[in-house]
């Protein structure tokens, strides 16, 4: 196994939206920008101080979503290994390349850059988790590739439809396998864990996010750039579900 040495979320917003996504992101993950990149200036990262970032925004054409960023020593190894797991290729640039799980979910590997010091919580919360939506036709199959490629611990979820895949100690980002009521195409969103999701939502709609819908333990927003996210009631340190 060629293992993840760093996990980067990527929060995927539509170019023409992209400076409201960056405004929003870096006051509730308490960041800076780094230099724009791209053709577009479409990629930028978000820096905190004092830490390895995990978390970028980038600019797409369509409605956009998330997706994972693993960065390992050794990109070709990795490629053979997810594809043979049933994962496809969509762009190669060598040291880096753009990838599609078999249940259709992007995500990309790249050269690991001596990543090592998660960020801290900020305001009581912390983006930590992408959530990957998945139609029920493929969830059991996609279940089995994310578990295979990442060899993350998966430990017993709360609830039957969902399914978390717990990195190593010092990864900033883990993975949730939501099972999808009905069948439509696969895609992903940005969760953060909230020591208190009142008072995080409350400083969110304070920054221009609204309100979408309550479940349980997470509260569904929409950002000022029109991208779904989750607050979840989880610990902002660990990222556990708070013992009953």
């Amino acid at each position: 196994m060629n293992t993840i040495l760093w996990t980067y979320a990527f929060v995927d917003r539509p170019l023409g939206r992209l400076a409201e996504a960056r405004t929003f992101w870096t006051a509730v993950t308490g960041t800076r920008l780094s230099g724009f990149r791209g053709e577009h200036g479409e990629f930028v990262t978000l820096l905190p101080d004092g830490a390895d970032p995990c978390l970028k925004l980038q600019g797409v054409l369509d409605d956009g979503g998330a997706h994972l960023d693993f960065f390992v020593e050794d990109v070709r190894a990795f490629l053979v290994t997810a594809a043979g797991l049933g994962a496809a290729t969509v762009a190669d640039h060598g040291d880096w390349a753009v990838l599609r799980s078999p249940g259709g979910q992007p995500f990309c590997v790249g050269a690991w850059q001596g990543e090592a010091v998660r960020p801290p919580v900020v305001e009581g919360s912390r983006l930590d988790q992408v959530c990957l939506d998945v139609p029920p036709s493929v969830y059991d199959a996609e279940t089995a590739f994310w578990a295979a490629l990442t060899g993350w611990e998966s430990p017993a979820a709360a609830r039957p439809e969902f399914r978390v895949l717990r990195p190593p100690a010092g990864l900033p980002v883990r993975i949730l396998l939501q099972r999808l009521d009905d069948e439509r195409p696969a895609s992903a969103h940005p969760d953060l864990a909230c020591a208190d999701i009142g008072a995080t939502r409350a400083r969110h709609e304070e920054l221009g996010a609204t309100l979408v819908g309550r479940g349980p333990h997470w509260t569904v927003m929409r950002d000022p750039a029109g991208g779904l996210y989750c607050l979840t009631g989880r610990d902002p340190e660990t990222g556990g579900l708070p013992r009953a």
